[in-house]
C-alpha cells in the first residue's frame, strides 16, 4: 500500500500496487470519508473522484481514495480496513456487487454507512444507491439503435458487442439493450460478445479481433468507457469509419471526433462527477442526523451530433 499525496488537492490517494496487505494508516478517526473506485484508468471513475473531492472539500471533511485495480477482494480487503479504521462514511463503487456484500453488512454493524455509486447492490445493506439506472438506460440506448437501424441503414444490421462480463452494471447495459431491440421487431443479428474486461488495452485488442472474425458487421456496441475506445481505435485501425457505426457509453475525446465525423452514432453519458459530489452530500447530511433517499438517480444523456457540441469542454 503507498499513500500518495497530490500536491493540487487536500485528499490522500490510496492507491493499489500489487495486492492490498497492509491496514490503510494515517486516516483521521472523524470526518473522514473513504471512496472505493474500481480503478484510475478510466476517465469515468476519476470524473467520480474529483467529483467526490470537490464536495468534500466544500463541506471540510477528508476524503481517502482507493483503487482496486479492477480486482473485486482488494475492494472487499479495503472496506473490512476502513472499518477497522472506523471511517465515517464509506463510497463504494463495486465491482462484484453480490461479492461485496458481506463487507457492506459488516460495516452496517459497526454503524459505518455505505453508499454505493454506478452499481446498485441488490439487497444490500447500503444506505442509498447513487447512479443510473443501467437497464432502463441501456434500453434507451437500444431504442435509439433501433430507431437508426429502421430510418438508416434499411432495417437490417449486423452487430458486435464489447462487453465487460465481470461488471454486474455493464452486464445490465447489454441486457436492457438488447430486450429493446427484441421489442422492436428491427432485424437485427448479434454476431458476438466479447470480454474486454473493463480495462483499455484489453479491449482494444478483443475489439479488434470481434472485427478481424466478422468483416460482414455493421455496428458495435460497446457497454462502458474502455470498451468504447477500443471500439473506436479499432475501428479506426482497420479502415471501417465508413462501414461501422458505433454505439456505446462514456464519452472519450476519441468518440467526440468519431461523433463529429459521422461513424460514432450515439453515446450514453452518465453524470460521474455529479455521483460522487452526491455521495459525499448524503454522507455528510447522514452525519449531522438527517435523511436521505434510499435511490437517487442521476439522468443520463444520449449524445449525437445534434448535442455533442455541451460536452466539449470535457475534453479540453
Amino acid at each position: 500500500m503507498q499513500i500518495l499525496k497530490s500536491l493540487t488537492r487536500s485528499v490522500a490517494v490510496l492507491a493499489l500496487a500489487s495486492g492490498f496487505g497492509a491496514a490503510v494508516g494515517g486516516i483521521a478517526k472523524a470526518d473522514t470519508y473513504a471512496l472505493v473506485t474500481i480503478n484510475q484508468q478510466a476517465l469515468f471513475f476519476n470524473q467520480i473522484n474529483d467529483g467526490a473531492t470537490e464536495a468534500a472539500k466544500a463541506a471540510g471533511v477528508d476524503l481517502v481514495i482507493f483503487n482496486a485495480n479492477n480486482v473485486p477482494s482488494a475492494q472487499n480487503d479495503a472496506i473490512e480496513t476502513y472499518i477497522t479504521q472506523k471511517v465515517d462514511g464509506i463510497i463504494l463503487v463495486a465491482i462484484d456487487v453480490n461479492g461485496v456484500k458481506p463487507a457492506i453488512t459488516e460495516a452496517k454493524k459497526a454503524g459505518i454507512p455505505v453508499v454505493a455509486i454506478d452499481a446498485q447492490i441488490p439487497e444490500g445493506d447500503n444506505v442509498a444507491f447513487i447512479g443510473v439506472d443501467n437497464t432502463a438506460a441501456g434500453a434507451e440506448i437500444g431504442k435509439f439503435y433501433a430507431d437508426y437501424v429502421k430510418a438508416e441503414m434499411g432495417g437490417t444490421a449486423k452487430i458486435g458487442v464489447i462487453g465487460a462480463l465481470n461488471s454486474f452494471i455493464q452486464n445490465q447495459r447489454l441486457d436492457g439493450f438488447k430486450k429493446a431491440i427484441e421489442e422492436s421487431g428491427v432485424d437485427v443479428t448479434f454476431v458476438d460478445t466479447v470480454d474486454g474486461q473493463n480495462v483499455q488495452d484489453i479491449a482494444l485488442s478483443a475489439s479488434e479481433n470481434l472485427m478481424t472474425a466478422n468483416p460482414d458487421m455493421t455496428t458495435l456496441y460497446a457497454t462502458g468507457e474502455p470498451a468504447l475506445i477500443g471500439a473506436v481505435s479499432a475501428v479506426t485501425s482497420q479502415g471501417r469509419t465508413g462501414d461501422v457505426k458505433v454505439f456505446g457509453w462514456d464519452l472519450t475525446a476519441q468518440a467526440v471526433q468519431g461523433i463529429d465525423e459521422g461513424w460514432v452514432t450515439a453515446v450514453v453519458q452518465q453524470d460521474p462527477a455529479g455521483e460522487g459530489k452526491a455521495a459525499v452530500e448524503a454522507l455528510v447530511k447522514l452525519k449531522k442526523g438527517e435523511s436521505i433517499e434510499p435511490v437517487i438517480n442521476i439522468p443520463v444523456t444520449i449524445v449525437t451530433k445534434d448535442n455533442v457540441d455541451q460536452f466539449r469542454g470535457m475534453f479540453q
